[in-house]
Parts: structure tokens; C-alpha cells; sequence
């Protein structure tokens, strides 16, 4: 049980809920699937004027070419195609093209496609991208000289529809900071520029957002998860840098000024520097954590480079059918030094098609970890005490932390609250004993709980009674793990009850 939800509360958790069955690239490909069809509708009304023979035309070409590239590439390197991403990518490639039914225009948008397909494979490092791919395509064909992008979905007529999907996508992926950052630095360069040309500022301004690609690019390609940091930090600063190239006009020989042009003018820093990475991992076993979640072993590769709380999006075998999508995140529970990489996992019936995958693995099965990020994870300075509220499954990320803090010898200032429905639902009990945190734990039934920890009742969390548990409170940094509606109702709580800040981490159903 947790603390009553306000409305605006509730609608937050129902909606974070929903989205997080599905996978964010089945988002982005729904979305742009919607995209396309209100294309269609107002070229029907007359506010475009392409004409539907040429609007499909280019759809077909578009989705078939990246479709099969992607498959003909996939099977040279040996790999196992991801037919989302491609389907993506057709889709994106879609909006950046001019539609039509001219021989050589469709053979150019074709050649964008075949060209991002490639570089997935042939420009990449360690199971990431190195470039975005659509952003790639359409650079690589405006080199040839025989064509260039239009990015044709920043029309005004097209907005009223782009704005809302991008915002859902960015709200999604959790990405809605980094391009509001983006979208500041892009339009102060900007106004700034038409300045220089006697434009007023406002002008300037709507102009770039209702008759250019800005919102487009920030929801659909900015936001693209394997090419940019993992770290918030690292992404502000690549999103400014982006926006400084889309905004302020250049030209370099061959290469001018453009949003593909940005976009992979910031996807090379971010690879140069080491910001983006992924692994190759090994299965090794399966471990049993409560009647309703499991442990999965992976050995990688290589030494695996994370920060204990982070999560890494997993490229899951044969579960391309699932409405889920083949590529979900988890969060690491082993510690960084381990020689071992780990995943809890809730496996409480219906178990998902992801999750099955997962359950099905057999020993030495190979799992890509496409992605490594987050936030969600201990303050620098180990001196500051810390206060960590997990509801179910939602011990996960803290057993990293915890693992790490041991491993490393640091005691720290650290209490564990965890609210579960029976004692025997306790994950990590092992990880729990054998920290120096002090360990509460309360039981939506009552039942008595492990003798290493404190027996925190079945009263909710409410702020009064985080008080009562947690008398230095207002002491402490605050993290809050678990479903969205425990994180929804217990998060708000520790700032009521007068926590230093508040960290959150929802974990949705998949």
C-alpha cells in the first residue's frame, strides 16, 4: 500500500504505465505510422501538395528499401537483424525526402535508405551506432550531389500533429530536458542570427519552429538512444553542441550547414570521447531471487563500464513478435567491479514475451547490450547520507549500490526502506545482511520479517511515518525505486516529509 495519489498524481502513474509496455522504438514507430497517415489526410485537404500517388510511391520505397537493406547487411555481418530500427528508419527518411514519382528521385531516397542501413553495421563499435542512421543516409546522398534531404515534415500544416508525438516520444524516453536544451541554445543562435538581417527576434523564432524541421529533429532524431551520452550531464552538452551546428550557417569544402549535418557532427563527439558504449554479453545462469522475480548472469566481453544504479537496454533474441519490442531496459545489481554482469528481473505471472526470452535462455547464449545510462545513481561525494526507498523489484538498482559500497570497502550513511506484499518477496536478502546499511522493511501482510532488519508494520509511507522511521530525514538524499504508482505516491511523501532531494526511479511493466 502506498500513499493516496492526487489526480494529477494518478493520471502521471496511469500514463507512465501504459507507455511502459511498450517499447520506445514501438512508440516512435507508431507515432511516425500516425505521422504518415495525417500526411496523407492533408494532402487529401489540399494543405499539401505532393499527391497521394507520390506520397506512397516514396512510402513503399522507403519502407522496403530499408526493410530488405537492413536484412541483406544483418546477414554479411552475421548478425541478427532488428527490423523495428529499420522500419524507423524508412519512416524518418519518409519525412526527410521530397515524395515523388520521378525516377531518379525515388532512386535517391532509396540510396539514403540503403546508406543508413549499411552504416548501422559498417559504422559501428561494440553493438552501437557511431552515427545516427537516418541523419547518415540523407548526409551521405547531399555528398553525392544528386539530391538532399527536405525535411519536408517541418511544415506548418504538419506541426499540429509532429508536436504532440514528439512530445510523447521525448516524455518516454525521458529525454524532454535534453531538448529543451537543444531547442534554447537552437533558437537563441537563432534569433540572434536573423537579427544580424534587421528580423525581429519573435519572428525569427516562430519561423524556426513552425517552418523548420526543429521539433521534428527533437523528438524523432535527437532523441535517438544509441548514439548519445548516458549521463544527463554529457547529454545537455550534446544537445547544446547540436544546436549551435543546426543553428548557425556554415560551410567546410563539400559539407554545409544542415540538421543532418548537426546531428553527426554531435554523434562523433559523443564517440570520440567515450560517451557512448555498449556490450556484448554471455549468458551464464539464472538465479532464483523470490517466488516472483529472478537474477540473470551474463560474463562480458569485455570489463563492463557502469555506475552502480544505471540500466542497460538489452537487444533480447527472438522477441521481435512482441509488442514489447526485442529491446527493453534493465537494471544492473552487480557491482562495477564484478566479473560478472547482472539483472533483476520480475517474473510475476503474465509473464511478457520480453521476459520469457529472458527465462528461456540457455547457458553461453550471446545478449547485446545496446546501451548503458542514467542517473539514478549514488551522490559523489560518499559522505552524504542516503536513504533508499525500494518498493518490489524495485531493490534492483540498490543492490548494485549496495554490492559496490561493500566491494569498495566504504561504509557510507545509508538506511534501506523496502515495502513488499510478504516477507518471502524480499529480494536481495542475501545483499540486504551483509551490507552496513540499516535494513527496514515493511510487509503489506504483517508477516514478520528477516531477522537482520527492522519491522516497519503495514502502515503506508506516508510522510508522517517516513518521519517516524527516518528521524534525520531531512539529512538525507532520497531514492525512490519501484512500480509507477509506489514511486508516485512515495516520492512526493519524501519531499513532504522533508527529504534533501529526491531521486526516482519507475520501473514499468514489460
Amino acid at each position: 500500500m502506498t500513499p493516496v495519489l492526487t489526480a494529477p498524481a494518478a493520471a502521471k502513474v496511469r500514463l507512465d504505465a501504459a507507455l511502459g509496455r511498450v517499447s520506445s522504438y514501438r512508440l516512435v514507430l507508431t507515432v511516425l505510422a500516425v505521422l504518415v497517415l495525417y500526411s496523407l489526410v492533408l494532402n487529401v485537404l489540399g494543405w499539401l501538395r505532393f499527391g497521394i500517388p507520390a506520397m506512397l510511391a516514396s512510402l513503399v520505397v522507403c519502407l522496403a528499401v530499408s526493410y530488405g537493406a537492413n536484412r541483406g547487411v544483418a546477414a554479411i555481418f552475421r548478425v541478427r537483424p532488428h527490423s523495428e530500427s529499420a522500419l524507423v528508419t524508412g519512416l524518418l527518411l519518409y519525412f526527410l525526402f521530397w515524395p515523388s514519382l520521378a525516377p531518379l528521385d525515388l532512386a535517391v531516397t532509396a540510396l539514403a535508405c540503403v546508406l543508413a542501413a549499411a552504416s548501422k553495421y559498417v559504422l559501428a563499435f561494440r553493438a552501437r551506432h557511431v552515427f545516427n542512421p537516418a541523419a547518415f543516409g540523407a548526409f551521405a546522398v547531399g555528398l553525392t550531389g544528386w539530391g538532399a534531404a527536405t525535411w519536408w515534415a517541418g511544415t506548418p500544416a504538419m506541426l499540429w500533429a509532429v508536436a504532440p508525438g514528439a512530445l510523447l516520444v521525448l516524455y518516454r524516453v525521458q529525454r524532454l530536458a535534453m531538448a529543451s536544451v537543444f531547442a534554447t541554445v537552437a533558437l537563441t543562435l537563432t534569433a540572434a542570427v536573423f537579427a544580424t538581417a534587421g528580423i525581429l527576434p519573435v519572428g525569427a523564432i516562430v519561423q524556426a519552429i513552425a517552418q523548420g524541421p526543429l521539433v521534428f529533429f527533437a523528438g524523432f532524431m535527437l532523441s535517438e538512444p544509441l548514439t548519445m551520452p548516458g549521463r544527463r550531464r554529457y547529454q545537455y552538452a550534446y544537445s547544446a553542441v547540436i544546436a549551435a551546428a543546426y543553428a548557425l550557417p556554415f560551410s567546410l569544402g563539400p559539407v554545409s550547414g544542415s540538421p543532418e549535418t548537426a546531428l553527426l557532427l554531435g554523434n562523433l563527439l559523443a564517440f570520440a570521447f567515450g560517451l557512448s558504449q555498449g556490450l556484448d554479453l554471455r549468458f551464464v545462469e539464472r538465479r532464483r531471487l523470490t517466488p516472483t522475480s529472478h537474477e540473470f548472469v551474463f560474463v562480458p566481453t569485455r570489463a563492463a563500464r557502469f555506475l552502480p544504479g544505471q540500466y542497460a537496454e538489452l537487444s533480447l533474441p527472438h522477441a521481435g513478435g512482441a509488442w514489447a519490442g526485442r529491446r527493453r531496459t534493465f537494471s544492473f545489481t552487480s557491482a562495477p567491479s564484478s566479473d560478472v554482469v547482472a539483472f533483476g528481473v520480475s517474473t510475476a505471472p503474465p509473464v511478457s514475451p520480453a521476459k520469457q526470452v529472458l527465462l528461456d535462455l540457455e547457458p553461453c547464449r550471446r545478449v547485446w547490450a545496446a546501451a548503458v545510462g542514467g542517473d539514478f545513481v549514488l551522490p559523489r561525494d560518499l559522505d552524504v547520507p542516503v536513504l533508499l526507498v525500494a518498493g518490489g523489484i524495485g531493490l534492483t538498482p540498490f543492490a548494485s549500490m549496495l554490492r559496490a559500497l561493500k566491494t569498495s570497502g566504504e561504509a557510507g550513511d545509508v538506511v534501506v526502506l523496502v515495502s513488499v506484499s510478504t516477507a518471502e518477496e524480499l529480494a536481495f536478502a542475501g545483499v540486504l545482511k551483509a551490507s552496513r546499511a540499516r535494513v527496514v522493511v515493511r510487509t503489506s501482510d504483517g508477516g514478520a520479517v528477516p531477522d537482520f532488519a527492522e519491522d516497519a508494520g503495514a502502515a503506508p509511507f506516508t510522510p508522517q511515518r517516513l518521519r517516524e522511521l527516518v528521524p534525520d530525514i531531512g539529512e538525507r538524499t532520497a531514492y525512490v525505486s519501484g512500480p509507477p504508482s509506489f514511486v508516485g505516491g512515495v516520492g512526493p511523501a519524501l519531499r513532504a516529509a522533508g527529504a534533501r532531494r529526491v531521486r526516482r526511479d519507475a520501473f514499468s511493466g514489460y
